[in-house]
């Protein structure tokens, strides 16, 4: 079974580890509302997304789950303040999205004309069970 985890740009560059396909990580799994990726990603992708990553306030908490990098692909997303808004927060611009599959992840991705880089799309598996070495009679 797979699973897609949503990893944030800035988790990554404050404290994340960085990985890549076939690495196993130890990540801290919350459930997502798809509605908060939406504008992002577009429904459908985000209707997908399983879990996001968190590193912060688990000190004491649950005991990370256990995957295997499958891929990772940057998410870049054009922002900016809507027309009207009396205020100066940026926000996704729905379709302005680009995936960048790449080889690793470690907070920080190439500047791409006009969009931002948002986070990451990592699909993932439970690793196979370890097993021990097998020794020779």
């Amino acid at each position: 079974m797979t699973w897609t985890i949503w990893v944030d740009d800035w988790q990554m560059q404050c404290c994340g580890e960085p990985f890549a396909p076939g690495d196993v990580v130890a990540w801290h799994l919350l459930e997502v509302d798809p509605e908060d990726y939406a504008d992002v990603l577009g429904g459908d992708r985000a209707a997908a997304i399983d879990f996001r990553e968190e590193h912060h306030g688990h000190e004491t908490g649950p005991t990370p789950t256990r995957l295997r990098v499958l891929t990772v692909t940057e998410v870049h997303c054009r922002y900016e303040v809507p027309g009207g808004s009396t205020s100066n927060v940026r926000h996704a611009v729905p379709g302005t999205t680009e995936l960048v599959p790449v080889r690793a992840a470690d907070g920080w991705a190439p500047a791409r004309p006009g969009v931002d880089f948002t986070g990451y799309l990592v699909v993932t598996e439970h690793p196979p069970a370890e097993r021990p070495p097998q020794t020779r009679p």
